[in-house]
């Protein structure tokens, strides 16, 4: 077996939680379904997350200064349709779920009662997708189940990735 099969053998059988992030450019809230994303330090705190080069979320929110990462419960999968599924150069996701605004004027997510918004410590190439450093400056745990990548693999993205 080649290096790319047996590589993607082993990543494509992996479970994570996915995400949403939102972000906004002057009056343009962005947002985006994540299933690039892990925790990197514990000391001090970080996260890294990774968006496609290819959606409006990173176009037009690649320079700012912080990033919502939201938890995505497990019974919202009108959620992951919609950011997952829609693209923000067609659609206003944000006309068709509950938000409101939270730190750093970021949009937070109604249905999501786990998210953070982080600072953005570092921007890093990261292939096809951009990798921004975070450092938590607002957070709220809730206790809902995650929405898996597995069950996520199925929607048709708004943008190839």
């Amino acid at each position: 077996m080649d290096v790319r099969a047996a590589f993607n053998a082993i990543v494509g059988n992996l479970e994570y939680p996915m995400f949403i992030v939102t972000a906004r450019t002057g009056d343009e809230r962005l947002g985006c379904l994540i299933g690039f994303a892990t925790q990197t330090s514990i000391h001090p705190q970080r996260f890294a997350v990774c968006l496609s080069r290819e959606n409006r979320t990173h176009r037009r929110g690649r320079d700012s200064p912080a990033l919502a990462v939201h938890g995505v419960p497990a019974d919202a999968e009108d959620l992951v349709e919609l950011f997952g599924g829609e693209t923000g150069d067609d659609v206003d996701k944000f006309a068709r779920c509950a938000w409101h605004d939270g730190p750093e004027g970021l949009p937070i997510l109604e249905r999501c009662e786990r998210w953070f918004v982080g600072r953005v410590v570092d921007r890093l190439d990261a292939g096809d997708h951009e990798l921004f450093l975070l450092e938590p400056v607002a957070a709220s745990a809730g206790r809902e189940e995650d929405f898996t990548f597995h069950r996520a693999k199925r929607i048709e993205p708004g943008h190839p990735a």
